[in-house]
Order: C-alpha cells, then sequence, then structure tokens
C-alpha cells in the first residue's frame, strides 16, 4: 500500500537517508571490521553486535527508500477554516466532558501518544476537512462511535519538529 506523504515528509526521509548512507554507514563497516580482526568470530561478541547494527542500518535504508519510491504526496495546504494536515485541533468529547488538542499528521509522524494523530485514522480521517462547530461522528474498530465537537483549529502549525516514526 501506498503510504501517504507530504514534501516536508518526503525531505526528512531523503536526509536521514543521505545521513545513514554518508556518516552512519561507513563507522558500522568499520565497527565490522575492527571486531571482525580481534579473532575468532563464533564467540565475538563485538562482531555479532557490530554485525547486527550494520544491517538494521541497511534495513532502515531500504525500508526509507521503498517508501519514497511508493509514497503518494498530500498537499500541505490548509483550506481556510477546515482542518487540515499539520494543523492543531482542539476537540470537545461531549461523552466524558473532556477536551483534548491534537495535531493532524501523515501516519509516518503519527504518535497518539504525543497528541499526533495520523489523518488515516478513524478520529483524523473523521475530523479532516471538517469546520469549527461540527459535531463529528468517529468511527470505532469493531463498531459503534464517539462524538466529537471541533472547537478551535490552529492552521499555524508546520511539520519541521515533527520526527519520523521507526519501524
Amino acid at each position: 500500500m501506498a503510504e501517504k506523504l507530504t514534501k516536508s515528509d518526503i525531505e526528512k526521509i531523503e536526509k536521514e537517508i543521505e545521513h545513514r548512507k554518508l556518516e552512519v554507514r561507513p563507522r558500522l563497516i568499520a565497527a565490522v571490521k575492527e571486531a571482525r580482526a580481534h579473532g575468532d568470530l563464533s564467540e565475538n561478541f563485538e562482531y555479532h553486535a557490530a554485525k547486527r547494527e550494520k544491517n538494521q542500518n541497511e534495513s532502515r535504508i531500504s525500508y526509507l527508500e521503498r517508501m519514497i519510491k511508493n509514497a503518494v504526496i498530500v498537499s500541505e495546504d490548509s483550506a481556510a477554516g477546515r482542518v487540515s494536515m499539520n494543523n492543531k485541533v482542539t476537540l470537545f468529547y461531549p461523552d466524558d466532558n473532556s477536551t483534548e488538542t491534537i495535531k493532524i499528521v501523515t501516519s509516518i509522524r503519527g504518535n497518539s501518544l504525543d497528541g499526533k494523530i495520523s489523518n488515516e485514522s478513524p478520529l483524523g480521517a473523521a475530523i479532516f476537512g471538517r469546520a469549527v462547530g461540527d459535531t463529528v461522528s468517529v468511527p470505532m474498530p469493531g463498531g459503534g462511535s464517539y462524538d466529537v465537537v471541533i472547537r478551535s483549529i490552529d492552521q499555524s502549525g508546520g511539520s519541521d519538529e515533527d520526527t519520523i516514526r521507526r519501524f
């Protein structure tokens, strides 16, 4: 399935790939060579640890390159008064009389514990494109739903401080 990414997501991924290829990879190759020089590889913990770290770096590079190759670019532009990408949205939950502020991001930047909700999640998809004052029914996996009311939309948030999720 193609990952929905913004242009800034692509730039961050390209920057991480470059860092891993030009800085991390040479360091890890040197660590493997050094550990290999210590002798018997069957009982050489340093060699196995260095090799594992090198392989993890190569896997991450492949994963990120595949993500870019298969990406579908989505707009970061915000429609006036509508929930869009990178907006901070204050929601009211009538069922428990509580308020929460979240940020709408692409799935690779999603982190619900940090208030970053993917535009593809049930909540993100339900409120995307909606306006202040709208009451939105959010479907729950397995059936049922809950309501949220959009209290405010802050369209000034960029994605510079958001990090790409690990795999």
